[in-house]
């Protein structure tokens, strides 16, 4: 995610193996043929089963505080539909500059969700959601805000806890902790943001919660999202780069914004 605490420490999913810039051509029909992949255009999944694979991805990005006072009417001019907002940080830090984005975004035409920055090993799953629901992660069905999201990723402050101690089991249920409470809070399961890596090292491959959270994939300067964490057939968000047009990291949601607006309604 968009970077805004110190210190932090190189994480694997900002290594690229290509690189690509982004060009988005957006077609007449949800139903037209999907592009091609080439290597300067990242594509939606191709899995016939995904029920929301369409050929023009919807364009949209995440920040943090380290972006700071975001020109809203200018970012949504570049092109943003979307974004997703941090909130917080374990259960001892909130974005201070959260509020100002959040309400900014929405002023600005943009459908705007939180997100949290899981720390396993400082305290449980349902203590921080918890915290974040209560920090700007809560929920509601106007089509403008997207379900929270739980960023969990390689330990950006300490490398050699990439796992944050946990065991793989301990892993998957902190998660579910923390997914319990979320959907317990709000009425939403978060939208879980991970890498492949990540996930299949830190929770064995679990396949469990795949049915019921959406996914957040972090795949930087690649063509495509690649193969995807154990359990999910496509993906819902791609994060394919850490710098673009849009302040902060860049995003596609996988399908219209229509069925953007939808899923920001229910799911």
């Amino acid at each position: 995610m968009a970077r805004d605490r110190k210190p932090h420490l190189p994480r694997t999913r900002l290594i690229a193996t290509t690189v690509a810039a982004l060009t988005i051509t957006a077609t007449a029909s949800a139903s037209a043929t999907t592009t091609a992949p080439t290597k300067a255009t990242p594509t939606p999944a191709t899995n016939p089963t995904n029920p929301i694979n369409h050929a023009n991805p919807t364009k949209g990005h995440d920040v943090s505080s380290h972006q700071k006072n975001v020109n809203w009417p200018s970012t949504k001019a570049k092109g943003a539909t979307f974004v997703y907002i941090k909130a917080t940080e374990s259960t001892t830090y909130r974005n201070p500059y959260f509020g100002p984005q959040y309400d900014g975004a929405r002023a600005s035409g943009i459908i705007r969700g939180a997100y949290h920055f899981a720390l396993p090993d400082r305290s449980s799953g349902a203590a921080q959601a918890a915290y974040f629901v209560a920090h700007g992660g809560d929920w509601k069905a106007d089509g403008w805000t997207l379900p929270p999201a739980l960023d969990i990723e390689y330990n950006p402050y300490d490398k050699k806890q990439g796992c944050y101690g946990l065991s793989k089991a301990g892993t998957v249920n902190w998660i579910k902790a923390f997914s319990a409470e979320v959907k317990r809070e709000t009425g939403r399961r978060p939208v879980i943001y991970t890498t492949t890596r990540w996930w299949n090292e830190c929770t064995g491959d679990n396949t469990t919660l795949a049915s019921t959270h959406a996914l957040w994939i972090a795949r930087h300067k690649a063509a495509d999202a690649g193969t995807l964490p154990a359990g999910w057939s496509y993906w819902t968000f791609w994060q394919y780069d850490n710098s673009g047009s849009l302040p902060g990291d860049q995003n596609l949601f996988n399908g219209t914004v229509a069925q953007l607006r939808k899923f920001a309604r229910d799911y």
